[in-house]
């Protein structure tokens, strides 16, 4: 009884890879959207004030770090808790494929919301004639409790894990 609970236990990891492929379909809405803002910055270019340029360029790469982050927890969150990835030939083959734990993976996605959240706070900083000393006061604080999280778990991933990983390696 106890072999076949924990087989179906180790067999219901392959519940999660339906999921990190519908997270090829958030992918591809992204890379439809900065399309569309690549279009739209085309089309208009002429016309375009500086700052919209700007504004709608930094949108795109907004876009670009989330994809980034996307694929980042596709890859590595199939590796760790589904199966190891097979890529044939060495051209194919992905550096950081296979070195991503999930804490290292948290770490990561931390580093890409600080860097997210960054963009976001230059675009406000950019129309700052039009946000309230309020609302601007709101963005920083959130923008600073992402940072100071960051910090913090990449610390308390040093303190505890780090030793670990170097072993494995």
């Amino acid at each position: 009884m106890e072999t076949w609970i924990e087989r179906l236990l180790f067999a219901s990891r392959w519940l999660l890879a339906p999921i990190y492929l519908g997270l090829s379909l958030a992918l591809l809405a992204l890379g439809i959207k900065f399309f569309q803002e690549a279009y739209h910055v085309l089309s208009h270019i002429w016309a375009m004030k500086e700052t919209d340029m700007v504004l709608t360029i930094l949108s795109m790469i907004d876009l670009v770090l989330v994809a980034g982050l996307v694929i980042m927890v596709m890859f590595s969150g199939y590796e760790n808790f589904v199966s190891q990835i097979d890529v044939e030939g060495k051209e194919r083959e992905i550096s950081w494929l296979g070195k991503l734990d999930a804490g290292t993976l948290k770490l990561k996605v931390a580093a890409s919301i600080v860097a997210i959240s960054s963009i976001h706070l230059l675009k406000v900083f950019m129309d700052l004639s039009e946000v309230p000393n309020d609302k601007l006061l709101w963005y920083v604080v959130m923008h600073l409790t992402f940072v100071v999280s960051a910090v913090l778990m990449g610390m308390l991933d040093r303190l505890s894990f780090a030793s670990h990983r170097h072993q494995k390696l």
